[in-house]
């Protein structure tokens, strides 16, 4: 498990508008582009460099298709970095002030101290 490469997923998706809406509409083709073309691509680094060997789990892969942030918690990914790229999906298919982040938490409660290593 790469609790790095998760989250370098959710970061870099999340800075991207158009990144955020391709995960938004299309995950899958989304996540195996993402993983193929720039999982390996040194973050913040423009110079080509790259390594070879970064791969997402069959777990890890199936919760990014999935959007499914308490799975992707579960993992290691951290909750920030889940938080805002899925606010940035999501929060315009609610209606109440909130109510995207107040169903997000709900969905997490379940969990208790001590909650999953988040760090990389």
């Amino acid at each position: 498990m790469s609790k790095y490469l998760l989250n370098k997923f959710l970061y870099t998706v999340d800075r991207d508008p158009e990144l955020v809406e391709r995960y938004r509409s299309t995950p899958r083709e989304l996540v195996t582009w993402w993983e193929a073309s720039q999982a390996n691509a040194v973050l913040n680094c423009h110079t080509g460099e790259a390594s070879t060997w970064l791969r997402l789990t069959d777990e890890e892969r199936s919760a990014l298709i999935d959007q499914d942030h308490v799975r992707l918690f579960a993992l290691g990914a951290h909750p920030f970095l889940t938080l805002t790229l899925f606010i940035a999906m999501f929060e315009r298919d609610n209606t109440e002030p909130l109510e995207y982040q107040k169903a997000y938490g709900a969905r997490l409660a379940h969990f208790d101290l001590p909650y999953p290593d988040i760090a990389t």
